[in-house]
């Protein structure tokens, strides 16, 4: 008898064992649920990017570490005041970040997911891109259009004029009519949509060999040191379509070369004679 019992008690731990391993036995469906709540925490961490969301994460993290600290040191009436704090902080944090959560709800609203269906495509967006700059090299006319990619460019459309338009050559040439109110900033370009004008760049502090390059040059290569948008430039003086992708400076583009660069294909690497 004391063998069997001696055989049973060894059997509880590795039964214990075997039990918590079971926890590692995932289905498809645990991948999907996993994949599908790191998808939305990410979106979330993106949407409280920039926002006053992110002090707050910081605040309750702080306050977090301040009750475990109460509480191991058995502070009874802090952890009674944090409880308190914690049980009505979410309804005080709906109203004081109310606007936030509005334009998170607006942005979700905007989101490729949900405007698959009414989205231009990109070929179209393509077309008219290329057929302003076309119409803009050959009246003289300058102009700087940033075409978002992964990076987001909403610090830069806060510092012009928002916009929510369609994408259109006409509207692209009217917008940089010389001596209109947008005209000397850059339009910025998310999806089949205008979302902003007369926005300021970032000036590149690179050392350029070509005098004749203007503001216009250096604001699309700062654009692209700092994120991955593809930054298009139709210079005033010499009615030259440039093209700015990861800080590389390429001129003399035709419009079927700005139609490969938009779809996203490579185009030869430039004469190191620009830097």
């Amino acid at each position: 008898m004391g063998g069997d019992a001696g055989a049973s008690r060894d059997d509880v731990p590795v039964t214990g064992l075997l039990d918590s391993f079971r926890l590692l036995d995932m289905g498809w469906r645990d991948a999907v649920e996993i994949a599908v709540v790191a998808f939305v925490l990410y979106r979330l961490l993106l949407l409280m990017q920039g926002t006053r969301a992110v002090q707050m994460l910081l605040g309750i993290a702080v306050l977090l570490v301040a009750y475990a600290v109460a509480w191991l040191a058995k502070l009874t009436a802090l952890v009674f005041l944090l409880e308190i704090l914690f049980r009505y902080g979410p309804f005080a944090a709906l109203v004081i970040f109310h606007p936030e959560l509005r334009a998170a709800l607006a942005q979700l609203g905007q989101s490729r997911v949900t405007r698959f269906f009414r989205q231009m495509s990109s070929d179209e967006v393509t077309d008219q891109i290329a057929e302003a700059l076309d119409r803009l090299r050959r009246a003289g006319t300058g102009a700087i259009i940033a075409v978002e990619r992964d990076t987001t460019l909403g610090e830069y459309v806060e510092r012009g004029s928002e916009l929510q338009a369609k994408v259109s050559a006409d509207l692209l040439l009217t917008i940089f009519t010389p001596y209109s109110p947008l005209h000397d900033g850059a339009v910025i370009v998310r999806g089949d949509s205008i979302v902003g004008a007369g926005c300021i760049l970032p000036l590149s502090q690179q050392a350029l060999a070509d005098r004749s390059l203007g503001t216009r040059h250096r604001a699309a290569l700062g654009l692209s040191e700092e994120s991955d948008a593809t930054v298009l430039v139709v210079s005033e003086e010499s009615s030259v379509i440039s093209i700015a992708e990861r800080g590389t400076l390429r001129r003399g583009l035709t419009s079927a070369q700005v139609r490969e660069a938009l779809s996203g294909r490579l185009l030869p690497e430039p004469a190191p004679t620009l830097v």
